[in-house]
């Protein structure tokens, strides 16, 4: 099948395709009569598991290297486990990170509600940043 073809079956962009296959992760093979790039069903499964990898949150890099031990002929699935807990760690701490930066907003603008506008002074450039106390908090 053609690039547009397997995009089609995946629901994805022909781009998308064409990217998978400029970095290396699929392979098609060029057909010897007229040169096109044609993907197997090797090729389909291999990037129906790339996008649901993606969509767990591996990066490409982590989706190159569960391939590599795949390729030789080594159990991925530790290797997979692994990952997934380390990008689960990340995600944590990023989703506290933005909690916490919310609460900040919250109070931020319930502080500033009644707060007047001011022209920059010499010395401050907007009060309500200026004078924000996260103390509070």
């Amino acid at each position: 099948m053609r690039v547009a073809q397997l995009a089609r079956e995946l629901a994805i962009s022909a781009d998308t395709v064409r990217y998978y296959t400029l970095i290396g992760l699929i392979k098609p093979i060029r057909n010897p009569e007229n040169n096109y790039k044609e993907y197997r069903e090797q090729d389909h499964r291999r990037l129906q598991f790339i996008l649901s990898a993606r969509k767990l949150g591996f990066t490409l890099n982590d989706i190159k290297e569960i391939i590599r031990e795949a390729n030789k002929g080594k159990m991925a699935c530790p290797l997979v486990r692994q990952i997934l807990e380390k990008r689960l760690q990340e995600t944590e701490q990023s989703f506290n990170q933005q909690r916490a930066l919310r609460k900040h907003i919250k109070n931020a603008m319930k502080d500033w509600k009644n707060k007047p506008n001011q022209e920059p002074s010499g010395h401050e450039i907007c009060h309500l940043i200026e004078g924000f106390s996260f103390a509070n908090e």
